[in-house]
């Protein structure tokens, strides 16, 4: 049974860091390409970052401040972010794809969700 499980989410101050996890199961994250999506109150889910045999891939929005890795022996995927602002609150979300996981819509399964809020 394939099944992702985000976790780490919370509340944090601006300029605090958070560290998420997405735990794996039922298939090898290392032969799907990973993705962290996130999607703000009343806006659309977007894209945060992503992982590839070819690499690493972040939003503008993100890149410099958040990291995603992969841990293979624990088949779990992470996203360090630091330097949190308020704009970063919402309910992230991992998703992998047998693709390349650029197109959302084409991401094979998903998790639940965990809520990272950013405030004073």
């Amino acid at each position: 049974q394939v099944q992702l499980v985000e976790f780490g989410g919370g509340l944090v101050q601006p300029g605090g860091s958070l560290r998420l996890s997405c735990a794996a199961s039922g298939f090898t994250v290392s032969s799907y390409a990973m993705g962290w999506f996130r999607q703000a109150p009343g806006k659309e889910r977007e894209f945060v970052a992503r992982i590839t045999w070819t690499g690493t891939y972040y939003a503008d929005s993100v890149k410099g401040r958040f990291t995603i890795s992969r841990d293979n022996a624990k088949n779990t995927v992470y996203l360090q972010m630091n330097s949190l602002k308020a704009e970063d609150t919402g309910v992230y979300y991992c998703g992998a794809d047998r693709g390349y996981g650029i197109q959302e819509s084409q991401y094979d399964y998903w998790g639940q969700g965990t809520q990272v809020t950013v405030s004073s």
